[in-house]
């Protein structure tokens, strides 16, 4: 999509010059940060998608350095390399769904230019002194949906009527259609054209936090056998692992009530 720019005074009088074409992404009243020519669309606070990386690909890496590494060699028929790949590769995994969460379009709806023109039986006439006659748009209006009769609203910063399950983020400054939420850690609204990325990255996030923890376990408890001591003597010869156990249990509370709740509105028909 492109949008033309009235011509300026000085390109008016010559009849050869083109108007300036400029891109959607160029002239973008929102809040939105854009890469690679319009290609990824970002919310203003992209800075916490940096932030959301690190928390994943930190602890993974001293997963992978200090408790896969260490069984490779306590598996037969290359098991043990099954495990350190896995991590990896799921990692890779999750950061693609983050990124495709964070840089794509929620589903906004395009702004107005000019308010809508107010239907006949909706026209209103506002005078004051010295004033122009100007007409007032009704602040909600009823529509006809699949045969049912449902209320809008009239957005004043996008002017125009907001369809059902439409809402206005501050944050982003746009109406994003099925709008749930503005999420920090991925720095974007979560809407109808992202929301099955975001579930599917707080869900896959969930799945590494208890591989990681369940691995940890299986490492402190082979030392445990290999030593014949006990499982809180075994920990502590792993100080990663009581890290990486600490920290995947708290995560999962947090990324797995995530995936259970959304799980809960998909099966309801909420989202």
């Amino acid at each position: 999509m492109h949008v033309v720019h009235p011509p300026k005074l000085s390109d008016a009088a010559a009849d050869d010059d083109s108007p300036e074409l400029l891109r959607t992404y160029q002239t973008w009243k929102g809040s939105n940060i854009f890469f690679l020519g319009g290609r990824f669309i970002f919310g203003p606070d992209v800075g916490s998608v940096f932030l959301s990386m690190f928390l994943i690909v930190a602890p993974v890496a001293v997963f992978c350095a200090f408790v896969a590494r260490k069984l490779i060699d306590d598996f037969s028929h290359n098991l043990g390399v099954l495990i350190l790949v896995v991590a990896i590769v799921f990692t890779c995994y999750v950061i693609i769904l983050l990124l495709m969460t964070s840089g794509r379009d929620p589903g906004i709806i395009p702004r107005n230019a000019h308010p809508p023109q107010p239907e006949a039986t909706d026209q209103g006439i506002e005078v004051g002194p010295g004033q122009t006659p100007q007409l007032r748009l009704p602040r909600v209006k009823e529509v006809v949906v699949n045969g049912m009769t449902v209320k809008v609203k009239y957005c004043d910063t996008c002017m125009l009527y907001r369809p059902p399950r439409c809402s206005h983020c501050s944050i982003c400054d746009n109406c994003v259609e099925r709008f749930d939420h503005h999420c920090p850690w991925v720095g974007q609204c979560i809407g109808r054209r992202n929301y099955r990325f975001f579930f599917m990255f707080v869900s896959s996030a969930t799945l590494l936090c208890i591989y990681v923890f369940s691995f940890c376990w299986v490492y402190a408890i082979r030392i445990m056998h290999s030593e014949n001591t006990s499982i809180w003597r075994a920990l502590i010869k792993t100080p990663a692992s009581i890290v990486l156990i600490i920290y995947t249990f708290l995560a999962v509370w947090f990324v797995g009530g995530l995936t259970i709740f959304h799980l809960y509105l998909i099966s309801t028909n909420q989202v």
